[in-house]
């Protein structure tokens, strides 16, 4: 396996670090914003070693999911900058963990959730739409995702609850019979997505199936406009995890944005916008923190954010940015959020042995103590979304019919699948995905833990 380097390593950048003591961020200035995310990119990627000889490409230590996160981060990092120093990297952990074309790879999918899997699906329909480059010979960025929704869409469940995806796949993993919003939420955004790339109604009427069934559950309560983390089969999905995330949050407002434009603003798609961008910008913006800086509000108080729990941020960052771009009337209310989260992180991006490394909460002025690659992908994420107003107009995600080069196959992935084994005892390696388990016992709810686990 050859090793790749990372282009430019940023020389002139670094070397300019010990003279400040954070990030420097200009939000008017995209010179500015670019040094800021390139700063965060180099710091984030410090933490990855899969391009290297001996190493796995696309695999980061202790976590499957995250590598498609990353990429995800990284492609979009390319589109609003044009820096391509790390597309060599990408591509080649995108195809290295590619699996049967459908992102289950046979060295991970023991223990892999359907949350796992959608995030790298995410991760290659964003490279589909923005044109991310393809290379001879394999397969594209819009079939790879496609094989995600062809193996994913078989697993809708109906033994419970009328239907909805389970968080896990396999009996002998712990979370079995929860159906969770991240799961139902990711594949509703990329059925969506999917839907409006390919205008193909497959697609469509899948958005709209996974919708209406999640509003059927806490998932989706929309007398009130929140998400329920969490719900489960032994109580026929009536019961609830009230644990508020970003994430959930983003995703299905993320979809119902590309449902949106794909109606021609559906008065469905612009109630729902309406409704849970209103809950988003107030919950996740807390007044307390003047009303426009992030904050991931479950765990951030008391600082029990897990190195799960420290991406949210970001992916709620980039899907409202760009759903700017496809829902033009919600861009008064996102932009300066995002403009002020932005400046707010990088006050927060002071530490570590470069001052620049960032922690997690983008409230406090400075540093949190906390370090790690996914705060550096949060920020890296508000840092690139920040780019939004210094792009020329026509900058919405593309589709076959605006300039999108990626090829469809309807049936990528869609080869035999991997079926349940013979249960074994359950290993912290099993525990993957990207989602809180709320416990019940005795009919009722005992706790409501914050429990994101540390495999995948």
């Amino acid at each position: 396996m050859r090793y790749l380097p990372w282009a430019p390593l940023l020389t002139v950048l670094l070397a300019g670090q010990a003279a400040v003591s954070q990030i420097q961020l200009d939000v008017g200035d995209p010179k500015s914003i670019k040094n800021a995310a390139a700063t965060s990119a180099y710091n984030m990627m410090n933490n990855y070693h899969g391009n290297e000889s001996g190493q796995i490409p696309g695999k980061l230590p202790d976590t499957w999911w995250e590598g498609g996160a990353m990429f995800m981060t990284l492609i979009q990092y390319w589109f609003w900058t044009g820096d391509t120093s790390y597309n060599e990297v990408t591509t080649q952990g995108m195809l290295w963990q590619k699996g049967n074309n459908d992102y289950f790879p046979a060295n991970d999918s023991n223990f892999l959730g359907n949350d796992d899997q959608v995030f790298w699906g995410l991760a290659a329909i964003t490279a589909a739409e923005l044109n991310f480059p393809e290379e001879d010979g394999q397969p594209s960025w819009l079939s790879l995702a496609q094989g995600v929704f062809n193996t994913q869409v078989p697993r809708w469940d109906t033994s419970a609850c009328q239907g909805g995806l389970r968080w896990q796949i396999f009996p002998y993993q712990a979370g079995y019979t929860t159906k969770n919003a991240i799961s139902n939420g990711g594949l509703f955004q990329l059925a969506a997505r999917l839907g409006r790339y390919t205008n193909n109604e497959t697609y469509t009427e899948w958005a709209e199936k996974i919708w209406d069934w999640s509003a059927t559950t806490p998932l989706l309560k929309m007398d009130e406009w929140t998400i329920a983390d969490t719900t489960t089969m032994e109580t026929q999905c009536t019961d609830h995890g009230d644990l508020q995330w970003t994430y959930n949050y983003g995703t299905y407002l993320s979809g119902a944005a590309y449902m949106y434009n794909l109606t021609n603003g559906g008065v469905k798609w612009k109630k729902a916008i309406d409704g849970y961008l209103g809950t988003t910008l107030d919950k996740f913006f807390p007044k307390e923190f003047g009303g426009n800086v992030m904050s991931e509000i479950s765990c951030e108080p008391n600082m029990m954010c897990d190195r799960n729990q420290d991406c949210f941020k970001g992916f709620l960052s980039s899907w409202l940015t760009f759903m700017t771009t496809i829902v033009p009337h919600t861009a008064n209310q996102i932009i300066p959020k995002i403009q002020a989260s932005a400046q707010a992180a990088a006050k927060q991006c002071s530490g570590g042995s470069t001052k620049t490394q960032c922690g997690r909460r983008w409230h406090q002025d400075s540093w949190d103590g906390s370090k790690g690659l996914e705060q550096d992908m949060s920020a890296l994420s508000v840092f690139a979304s920040s780019m939004i107003t210094h792009k020329p107009q026509g900058h919405s995600p593309l589709t076959a019919d605006t300039g999108g080069t990626s090829k469809s196959d309807p049936t990528a992935g869609s080869g035999p699948q991997k079926q349940p084994n013979t249960p074994r005892p359950i290993t912290t390696g099993d525990r993957a995905g990207a989602s809180i388990l709320t416990v019940v016992v005795a009919g009722g709810w005992l706790a409501a833990v914050a429990w994101m686990v540390y495999g995948g």
